[in-house]
């Protein structure tokens, strides 16, 4: 079961519950208040289509960033072409045809 952040709004008290996903909303454990937001602290980070992260990507720097589109880019330009074709990569993402060195 996944565990979750919340905080009363009523003590203003920050606490975790672990529970299902369908389950309903605790009440606060230090007031006893049903009245209780829950908080999302952290999203997950995916770049879609890139295979690992650009140095620990939250803190990658521009060479990090320009040496991952460097080697994600040709990947992704072949898949397109593939899929719909080079004259519409051509028009509709002409940025795939740069080279970034």
């Amino acid at each position: 079961m996944p565990l979750y952040d919340y905080r009363c709004t009523d003590c203003e008290k920050p606490f975790q519950v672990r529970h299902g996903f369908n389950d309903s909303t605790p009440p606060c454990p230090h007031c006893g208040s049903v009245d209780v937001q829950r908080l999302i602290k952290t999203a997950p980070s995916q770049a879609r289509g890139m295979l690992t992260n650009a140095g620990d990507s939250r803190g990658a720097s521009k060479d990090q960033l320009r040496d991952k589109w460097a080697e994600e880019t040709p990947k992704l330009r072949k898949q397109l072409v593939d899929k719909l074709g080079e004259d519409t990569v051509n028009k509709y993402a002409p940025t795939l045809n740069n080279t970034f060195e």
